[in-house]
């Protein structure tokens, strides 16, 4: 039968009322969400309360129930509520309503704190804390026994086969899905009957959940409202806090874990409990979807309802995808319990086994093996456009195999690999994406159509072609079991089509037995001939193949579903491959390398490998790098590795002798300037290179004295510092030097002077400056600003005012230098150089390391009047600056430069991503200010007083690089965002740029300011 939802709710002058004459309490009152409960907080001056008001004729004894376990629970540790008694002593106070309907009334404290619904992001750290608080509550209630705890219950577990018989409220496809998890959960009830059990909170959901203020790394503070109180499974407990804790997670079994974890810290979870927690949380699913379809009927009116229906629909789909098994093997070792039940045993067994790689292999003659590297970071694999030319790849393993005849090259068990960075690998975590980068098995690079033996007796599982490309093509799996009857797998992929009709599904197969040869490229799913062996103790629903890599978050399951093949063959080469931990990496650069060498991030990244836009770390994970200008045309561009490899294996000597390729280069470089900048010096850095053209200009005019930018930033050489007040401003810096003479940052979002049409007020200060050189005798030598100002954080000067600057200072008899060590070479996209964007002709031009993409190449473009005043007879000599390799590196980015339209792409897409940005602005009005050209773009954080967030900054950067997005603070106030990728940065690159941020952006910490 329907209620009218609305005649039974109590106003909120109503509670006001009831709170005041039953408590004589008033203060401010809010509505809370309730299910059963009309709620409301009051807020008063000493402290704050709940006031919950039953629905009519509500039954007292739950009520009753509830308050033993708050007294019960008072004698703990835990935060749980508070009842207060009425001015007549009563902890439950009986009303009558208007209808003259029965009213059932509390006061409870208010615990402070956030509800879990609210808080955002939901990390690992606050699902950890989730379950240490769900174990905590679950170990005190171990104690406590009361008589309604054993009633009849909808929302009890163990009492779920009542859902069955409301399956017809369902669509045909939910049906479906229900039916399934109902049919397992009818199955196991004779087993989960034995199961230990005990009175259970019972609904830690989303609004039951407090989380403490702390708006980074907040912690669970309580778990409130006991109604649901039962006597069940204990296991229930948990299974109820994950089903709602892990709703709109990417990976809903991976923020699981946490939670188990921290339960099982608490109270000490046993194997057999675990073995249903999968089903139970589907269950507990079924249950809330079956209720709010149920209560839609009685109450379309009550929201609350049916609040958790989508996302339980949407969860309860997702976990059916994910294997039981596998989810199973995952709590277990959750809990630091062997994942799978029979590991223990079965390596106990398999480790007395011994297969000669000899039998495996008969027909090769081998006294050896070698471990072919084929890691993350593996200088053998070479850069990715040789690794995956399959051509290349053979040749190198063929002469490997010429050249040692003798040796059996293998390898690869749990290696992190470069291959499969491809979307075929790749999902949604939740923390942006994820790819399957470990190897699960052990190759063996070997001819093709070398024979292959069985290793074990056993029974043909299935033979199957998986004939996708990069797949394993024809596959054999066998099924073996050991001496007390555990079965297992062993898995042969990459196979010859003749291996199809060697065997058949349900074969006896003995050990030494031939059972498949080795394929070759056109049919082993295009991989240089190898065999990829795999053991596995579970096929997690898989028939015809399996798994070969696994996601590196998950390998402590894999690994254990999958153990190490070299057990068998018991080889010193075929061991499970390791690697340095980044702890003591790090402890090593602080003992020994530069004290004031810094890492980027809390939590520093061990890169191994650059591709275009993206850098690999350790365990194969791309993040997307919006940071690092130097690698120009993209990291290890194919075109440029080959030009410097090619002319490295020739000559590199210096420039002394005559060689066409600095000739080339500078020619090339010549092309894209104005005339007037005719000549070139070739060096190793941007920081050498402003420091020649310092001493250029003090050549040219005698004088010493120079003017710079407040917070520019020119070079790591003495003179380079003297000029950049970045750092002789900043920390350990001694402020500037007696010639040098700083000018206002031109910032006409926060500067001295904002707005439109600040250029002459800004450029006064050189006039300024000028005269203060002058009042002391002396005569200015020469001004050096960046195009955009980098370190101020992406400062665009305003309009004219490097038109009036150059004025003032050529009339002083000063030199103009133009900084483009990081806005030059297309980046800005309208133009080739930053200095052309302001019609200006500067006397010199620094160049620094994305000219030669990374590659230490610099130069210095200088006019034929400023080149002669240099030539003074002290000759100028750099002993690699232009020499062979660095020019054909040079020559080669401005190849690709024009030839891949990349001024043009740092236009368009430019144009596209600031555009975006501040349209992103209007949502979020943190970002103050968004500014650039081309791919050289930068945005602010500030409140609305334009006062600098630099906190914000920090976390966003971070939390960008937790979801594989690099970036990079700096600015004045380090609130400023840079983006400065690789001109190869596409519009799908900035969609994903912008994806992220709005999500970051929409973090509890970055929206409170």
């Amino acid at each position: 039968m329907s209620v009218d939802y609305n005649t039974i709710q109590i106003p909120l002058i109503k509670a006001k009322e009831i709170a005041k004459r039953l408590y004589n309490v008033e203060g401010e009152f809010k509505t809370l969400p309730g299910e059963l409960d009309f709620n409301f907080l009051i807020e008063t001056k000493r402290e704050n309360y709940i006031l919950k008001i039953s629905r009519p004729n509500q039954d007292l004894e739950p009520l009753r129930f509830q308050q033993a376990i708050f007294q019960h629970l008072a004698n703990s540790q835990l935060v749980s509520p508070k009842a207060f008694p009425d001015l007549l002593g009563n902890d439950i106070r009986i009303i009558e309503d208007v209808q003259g309907l029965k009213r059932a009334v509390r006061l409870l404290s208010w615990i402070d704190g956030r509800l879990w619904s609210s808080v955002n992001p939901i990390t690992d750290k606050l699902l950890y804390g989730l379950g240490v608080e769900a174990g905590k509550i679950t170990c005190a209630l171990s104690t406590f026994k009361h008589p309604i705890a054993q009633r009849s219950f909808d929302w009890d577990l163990a009492q779920a086969a009542w859902t069955f018989k409301h399956i017809n409220l369902f669509s045909k496809s939910q049906q479906h899905l229900v039916a399934y998890f109902q049919k397992q959960y009818e199955g196991f009830q004779n087993n989960y009957k034995k199961l230990r059990k005990s009175v259970v909170h019972n609904d830690a959901n989303d609004n039951n959940i407090l989380v403490s203020n702390k708006l980074i790394d907040p912690e669970v503070v309580a778990i409130i409202d006991y109604g649901d109180a039962i006597y069940t499974q204990t296991i229930n407990d948990l299974a109820v806090a994950i089903a709602y804790a892990i709703m709109d997670k990417p990976d809903a079994l991976s923020a699981a874990l946490p939670i188990v974890s921290g339960y099982h810290s608490q109270f000490p979870l046993l194997e057999e409990e675990l073995f249903f927690l999968y089903h139970l949380v589907a269950m507990r699913l079924v249950i809330s979807v079956t209720k709010s379809a149920i209560n839609k009927q009685k109450e379309p009116n009550n929201k609350y309802l049916s609040i958790s229906e989508k996302p339980a629909w949407d969860l309860l789909e997702k976990w059916r995808g994910i294997n039981e098994n596998l989810a199973h093997y995952s709590f277990r070792n959750a809990c630091g319990f062997a994942a799978h039940p029979k590991e223990t045993l079965f390596l106990e067994w398999f480790k007395k086994q011994a297969v000669a790689l000899n039998q495996f292999f008969p027909t090769l003659n081998f006294n050896q093996v070698y471990t072919l590297d084929m890691s993350v970071g593996s200088k053998w694999l070479g850069h990715e456009s040789e690794y995956n030319d399959l051509e290349l790849c053979s040749f190198k393993i063929n002469r490997h195999q010429n050249e040692k005849p003798k040796t059996l090259f293998a390898g690869g068990y749990l290696e992190v690999r470069p291959f499969y960075s491809t979307n075929a690998y790749k999902k949604e975590g939740n923390s942006g994406p994820e790819y399957r980068t470990t190897h699960l098995g052990v190759d063996f690079w070997v001819k093709e159509n070398t024979p292959i033996h069985a290793p074990l007796d056993g029974e043909v599982f299935s033979i199957y072609n998986n004939g996708n490309d990069k797949d394993y093509g024809p596959t054999l799996i066998l099924k073996h079991q050991t001496d007390s009857g555990i079965p297992f797998f062993t898995l042969y992929g990459h196979l010859s089509e003749s291996s199809m009709t060697l065997v058949t599904t349900g074969q006896q197969i003995h050990a030494n037995d031939l059972i498949a040869y080795v394929g070759n490229a056109n049919e082993n799913g295009s991989w240089s001939p190898h065999l990829h062996f795999q053991i596995m103790l579970d096929m997690l629903d898989y028939t015809q193949d399996f798994p070969g890599v696994a996601f590196p978050n998950q390998v402590s399951v894999w690994k254990r579903i999958c153990p190490n093949p070299n057990l068998l063959f018991k080889y010193e080469g075929l061991n499970e491959h390791t690697k340095t931990p980044n702890d003591i990496i790090i402890d090593f650069r602080k003992k020994h390398l530069g004290k004031s060498l810094s890492l980027s991030y809390k939590e520093p990244l061990k890169m191994e490998r650059g591709s275009g836009v993206y850098l690999f770390d350790e365990t194969g994970r791309k993040y997307l790098d919006t940071v690092n200008n130097v690698a120009h045309v993209g990291h290890e561009h194919p075109q440029v590795v080959k030009a410097g490899q090619e002319q490295m294996a020739v000559l590199n000597t210096n420039s002394r002798y005559l060689h066409d390729n600095i000739n080339n280069f500078a020619n090339a470089l010549l092309a894209t300037f104005p005339k007037e900048l005719s000549v070139v010096h070739f060096v190793n850095s941007g920081s050498e290179a402003n420091e020649l053209a310092l001493r250029m200009v003090k050549a040219f005019t005698n004088a010493k004295d120079m003017l710079a930018v407040e917070i520019g930033y020119h070079g790591n050489t003495n003179a380079c510092i003297d000029i950049s007040s970045y750092k002789f401003d900043g920390k350990g810096g001694q402020g500037a030097p007696e010639h040098t003479h700083i000018v206002p940052l031109p910032d006409s979002f926060r500067g001295l002077y904002q707005g439109e049409n600040t250029a002459e007020s800004y450029a006064k200060h050189i006039d300024e400056q000028i005269d203060v050189i002058h009042s002391k005798g002396r005569k200015l030598a020469g001004f050096i600003c960046e195009s955009i100002i980098s370190c101020g954080g992406q400062i665009e000067l305003p309009e004219n005012y490097l038109k009036l600057a150059y004025q003032s200072v050529r009339k002083a008899g000063g030199l103009c230098i133009a900084d483009e060590v990081q806005t030059g070479c297309g980046r800005v996209g309208e133009t080739f150089w930053g200095f052309q964007l302001h019609g200006v002709v500067p006397d010199i031009v620094t160049i620094g390391k994305p000219i030669g993409n990374g590659h230490p190449l610099a130069a210095v473009v200088c006019t034929q009047e400023v080149a002669n005043a240099f030539a003074n007879g002290m000759e100028y000599f750099n002993t690699f600056g232009g020499n062979p390799v660095s020019c054909a590196i040079g020559n080669k980015v401005l190849q690709v430069i024009k030839e891949e339209k990349l001024q043009e792409n740092a236009f368009r897409v430019g144009s596209y991503l600031k555009d975006k940005l501040i349209k992103l602005q209007k949502t979020f009005s943190i970002i103050g200010d968004v500014r650039g050209q081309g791919l050289f773009l930068g945005f602010e954080l500030t409140d609305k007083h334009k006062r600098p967030l630099p906190e914000k900054a920090t976390y966003l950067a971070n939390r960008m690089k937790d979801f594989g997005i690099l970036m990079s603070t700096d600015g004045k106030d380090n609130n400023a965002l840079k983006i400065k990728p690789p001109l190869v940065f596409s519009r799908n690159h900035a969609d994903e740029l912008l994806y992220r941020l709005e999500q970051i952006f929409n973090e509890d910490f970055m929206r409170n300011f």
